[in-house]
């Protein structure tokens, strides 16, 4: 059994794949060719933004609306600590000081009545600037952003939406990638919607910002590729990244589809055995990951092993909050500064999850608790 079966997919989708790749090797426009263009408008009118920028990874999404802003020294980015490196990582790369804020118990998100008591703090303090709120729409969730949007514009904050894990979840009819003010996904090939290799996508609706955006992301050109404007990145998405992208996000509705009835059946079938994901009303998850919570830590290592000894692998998102790695050591956070987030990443763990799973493999994991 495949924690992500990428290769169920891809014998779906073979032929066409073998086509769009030959269709580069033809054109050998390997960097920005037209691939890249047709990819850009077909996710922007999934999303409905006016603008996606496809760029080299999920990180450099999150990188570049930083740079675009200027965000820099003396200024906070809040964002939660359950989650991957990245999302922080990127806040340290501008030189910026991440400050990080609790999750909330059911969704896993950053808590938005903590945030606001964490901007309030920063500016009773004094010594930083918030400027930017990172939301995370942990495990295909989005996070609550009628609120987070709310808090943003009291205290006159950007939102950034880190949907690395989201691209495809909605909050009613507005999809991941559309809140804040700017989106940002990753095409990571075990993303709900992955390339082989790296990629990730860029969103927004501020006509301004995108023209930065784009010169960003090629070195910081103007004009004229020998005039660059500012210092920028090379964070250009490969042709043939695109091409694997436009194929694959033919079927991607469907897919969603298909990750919300496993879900279902998880949910259905572990009911009273274990704690399962909660997905409040209005919202849809794109089931990035399935991920349930162990009474204790010790409970999660045995039902781990378990499920290994069946055949069936497990992992662990994330088993150290950021707060406590080594990178973001010198912000002087301790153990318990952040405890549902500490409790969680003891306990909890992910299950099998892809489109391609059926209800018999399901019902074979779920007799194991």
């Amino acid at each position: 059994m495949q924690f992500i079966d990428l290769a169920k997919q891809q014998s779906l989708i073979k032929d066409k794949l073998d086509e769009r790749i030959q269709a580069v090797l033809s054109h050998g426009k390997y960097i920005m060719g037209p691939e890249v263009t047709e990819l850009e408008d077909k996710l922007k009118t999934f999303v409905g933004t006016k603008h996606c920028l496809s760029c080299s990874s999920g990180t450099d999404a999150l990188l570049i609306p930083l740079m675009a802003w200027g965000v820099g020294p003396g200024d906070a980015v809040l964002t939660t600590p359950f989650t991957f490196v990245a999302t922080a990582e990127v806040v340290q790369l501008v030189g910026a000081t991440p400050v990080f804020v609790d999750i909330d118990r059911e969704t896993f998100n950053i808590d938005p009545q903590k945030l606001e008591e964490a901007i309030k703090q920063i500016i009773s303090q004094g010594k930083l600037t918030p400027k930017v709120i990172i939301p995370v729409d942990l495990f295909g969730l989005p996070a609550d952003y009628p609120q987070i949007e709310a808090i943003a514009k009291k205290y006159n904050l950007l939102v950034l939406e880190d949907a690395a894990q989201g691209f495809g979840g909605a909050i009613g009819n507005s999809k991941a990638c559309s809140f804040g003010h700017a989106g940002a996904t990753s095409f990571f090939p075990a993303k709900p919607l992955g390339c082989y290799g790296d990629g990730g996508a860029l969103f927004t609706n501020d006509d301004n910002m995108i023209e930065i955006f784009q010169s960003i992301r090629v070195h910081g050109m103007g004009s004229d590729k020998y005039d660059n404007v500012r210092v920028g990145l090379n964070a250009r998405l490969d042709t043939f990244q695109a091409a694997i992208l436009l194929e694959k996000f033919a079927c991607f509705p469907n897919e969603i589809e298909l990750r919300n009835k496993v879900a279902s059946w998880y949910t259905e079938k572990l009911k009273g055995k274990i704690e399962t994901p909660i997905i409040p009303e209005n919202y849809t998850s794109v089931w990035a990951q399935y991920s349930v919570v162990a009474e204790s830590a010790q409970r999660r290592a045995e039902l781990q092993q378990k499920l290994k000894e069946k055949g069936v692998p497990t992992a662990v998102y994330y088993p150290k909050p950021l707060h406590l790695q080594t990178a973001f050591k010198h912000l002087g956070y301790k153990s318990g500064d952040f405890p549902i987030s500490e409790a969680i990443s003891e306990r909890i763990f992910s299950l099998p999850m892809h489109p391609y799973l059926c209800e018999e493999e399901v019902e074979h994991i779920s007799k194991q608790f």
